[in-house]
């Protein structure tokens, strides 16, 4: 199995037998069920669709109820699919958090903390026009000038402005898995990954 659906619990630090200090984050790494297994001959391509955390049924449409019905199992919170190729699973198994061994590297998927709409300061690390000297006034955190005069008489695409902030799907590459809790279904990932405290990420190896 490729992934599995987790929940960022949270991020603490542990101690290497060298001594060194490496933070961490906590994911919740299912229990996840199969609510759908996909195959090339009936949806042109192989995965699994995987569902965490339950949800209650007046809470789902009647199709969604349906779904989860087929596979005898409560609605799920959420849901996403993995490519199966070579993996043999069946609806209504169970993935857990045994997936994953110490040591083995994983990437992590998630949306990273929406800030709102943000200036050049805090959205693309700009200084800012400068001081106080030459007579600056109310102009610490401005973009200054954005390069269009007379030609090309617009702004090129791509100009870093202000602007909305955050809420983007981040990918964290080659993280280290530090401590697998199996009888919880933890996961002590090396790093930290995106998102907001009890949000949702996906953990692929």
């Amino acid at each position: 199995m490729p992934g599995i659906i987790g929940k960022k619990i949270g991020m603490t630090s542990l101690f290497t037998p060298d001594g060194k200090n490496i933070p961490v984050t906590l994911i919740q790494a299912g229990p996840c069920v199969v609510t759908q297994v996909k195959t090339v001959e009936n949806d042109g391509y192989a995965a699994v669709q995987l569902g965490f955390g339950d949800k209650k049924l007046k809470r789902v449409t009647k199709a969604e109820a349906g779904h989860y019905k087929k596979t005898n199992t409560a609605p799920k919170k959420k849901v996403a699919e993995f490519d199966t190729e070579g993996v043999s699973l069946n609806a209504g198994d169970v993935v857990d958090a045994n997936l994953f061994i110490e040591g083995e590297f994983v990437d992590v998927v998630g949306t990273s903390k929406g800030k709102g709409f943000q200036g050049v300061v805090k959205r693309h690390g700009f200084a800012g026009v400068g001081g106080q000297t030459h007579g600056q006034h109310n102009r610490a955190r401005h973009p200054g000038s954005i390069g269009a005069c007379s030609w090309p008489s617009r702004v090129f695409k791509g100009m870093r402005m202000a602007g909305r902030t955050g809420g983007n799907r981040v990918t964290i590459q080659n993280l280290t898995i530090m401590r697998v809790i199996a009888d919880k279904n933890l996961l002590v990932v090396s790093g930290s990954v995106p998102g907001a405290k009890n949000s949702y990420v996906l953990i692929e190896k």
